[in-house]
């Protein structure tokens, strides 16, 4: 068994139909029967099985989860930095289902050396998303240069900070849209955006559909 790989296949309604010992562990179950034909909404939080299930829909309609770098909770509920990749599972050229793989990078002291090379900026944007963020400053948390943290970034997560920036609050503000009945305009504003219609054409960006949208997906 490999300790730091979760693998799972599931169908077309995201049910689990395989799993191994360390993705059953992190959920925190025992056996496989205890998670058979379970969804993500059994395991996470709701905005995070809503992005785990959206992930799911994009793959068999054609997209790809390659090598995504992304924030999630370990078995013991602390946050820790994972690697996500999702395909799709064809049977007589016809999707049947997904499969995905997920690694938890600080088991591996290469990984978290990656990670820790912008440890400092990415803790920074986590904590202040709400607020404007300047690259220089973020640069002096990294005691480098402008152009040097950006190419660090490009390396380590493939985005450059404002990228990043972007994505932590859209990821916020989608957690938002899951769990609260606050007004758009304002999740928009909460999570660092001055201009609503800037907000909408972003979410649409990264999550295929704007947020009027998703909030209706939500409630149906």
């Amino acid at each position: 068994m490999l300790p730091d790989i979760l693998f799972w296949v599931k169908d077309t309604e995201s049910r689990v139909l395989f799993a191994n010992q360390h993705f059953i562990e992190h959920q925190g179950y025992k056996t496989f029967e205890q998670i058979a034909l379970k969804t993500d909404y059994d395991f996470s939080p709701k905005h995070l099985a809503f992005q785990y299930v959206n992930d799911d829909k994009r793959v068999m309609l054609g997209g790809t989860v390659t090598d995504r770098l992304e924030l999630n909770h370990t078995s013991n509920g602390d946050l820790a930095w994972f690697s996500t990749s999702k395909k799709a599972i064809y049977l007589d050229q016809e999707i049947v289902g997904t499969y995905g793989v997920t690694r938890h990078l600080q088991k591996t002291s290469k990984a978290l050396s990656h990670v820790r090379a912008i440890e400092g900026p990415v803790d920074y944007i986590r904590e202040h998303y709400s607020r404007p963020i300047n690259i220089e400053h973020l640069a002096d948390l990294a005691h480098l240069s402008v152009s040097a943290l950006e190419r660090r970034f490009k390396k380590h997560l493939a985005k450059t900070p404002n990228q990043f920036i972007n994505e932590i609050r859209l990821e916020n503000a989608r957690k938002l849209l899951v769990e609260t009945r606050l007004p758009i305009s304002q999740i928009a504003y909460q999570c660092g955006f001055a201009e609503p219609s800037y907000f909408s054409k972003q979410f649409r960006r990264l999550f295929g559909e704007v947020p009027s949208q998703m909030r209706e997906n939500i409630n149906r």
